[in-house]
């Protein structure tokens, strides 16, 4: 019996990075896109609960959701499909989702969302799109994707593939997530009637990690794998914070 991938993005159903995705893996095996319909760029893990979700069938393989990537693969995976998805794939992102940015990204939430309902997931994005090849990005996907059904993911977790600029004969390393410092920048102005509004433009300055982390990774031309998983507790310091005595 042949798998079933169910695609998603944060960049909307029209994006380029989807479309190659969609052609890559629909040559190997069955294929359905459920994207949300415009930019969900920095959704993070967003769920739409303040009014009804509207879905638009394009066909049996195709639906665009007025929604965030969450919104579309809790979806599919909780009545939308007939069919339960062996394999979530989200992207493939234009831009980055090294580091902290996975807290942020659309992206990485809609492979999360998978994860938590049972299903194994990989996020994929082109750390620069404008110097990136969408096919060989696409066969970089489908390459991880293999592994993952050949070899399995232990519950709980999922990949997040960045692939940097310029590859050509792509290697892939294991990493780690890195930090990204940020020149944080919020710019303040005033409309036409007087009223100020602030707009987010902080731009990144550098990286912290270790050689092993994802930043390094890319800076070496490789393509950079990091396992997530979402239990975010810090079992680390819980013998500590226990010891605090809360009356």
């Amino acid at each position: 019996m042949n798998k079933l991938v169910l695609l998603t993005n944060d960049d909307g159903y029209r994006a380029p990075g989807l479309k190659s995705l969609r052609t890559a893996v629909a040559r190997k095996w069955d294929t359905i896109v459920v994207a949300p319909d415009r930019e969900q760029s920095a959704a993070s893990h967003a769920l739409t609960l303040n009014r009804p979700l509207r879905v638009s069938e394009i066909d049996d393989k195709n639906y665009i959701v007025d929604g965030t990537p969450t919104d579309c693969v809790m979806l599919s995976l909780m009545g939308l499909l007939d069919t339960r998805p062996d394999l979530v794939v989200s992207g493939i992102n234009s831009g980055a989702n090294l580091g902290d940015d996975v807290i942020y990204s659309g992206t990485v939430a809609g492979a999360a969302e998978a994860v938590i309902l049972g299903v194994p997931a990989i996020a994929v994005s082109f750390v620069d799109p404008d110097n990136s090849d969408l096919e060989l990005g696409a066969s970089i996907a489908v390459t991880v994707a293999e592994k993952v059904f050949s070899k399995s993911l232990p519950p709980g977790i999922l990949l997040n593939v960045n692939i940097p600029p310029n590859v050509s004969h792509p290697k892939y390393e294991i990493t780690r997530l890195g930090k990204r410092s940020y020149r944080e920048v919020i710019v303040k102005k005033t409309d036409p009637r007087g009223k100020p509004y602030y707009w987010f433009a902080g731009q990144p300055e550098d990286w912290i990690g270790e050689d092993d982390c994802d930043f390094a990774a890319i800076d070496r031309g490789n393509v950079s794998i990091t396992p997530l998983h979402l239990d975010m507790t810090a079992s680390h310091v819980l013998e500590d914070i226990a010891s605090w005595e809360f009356k």
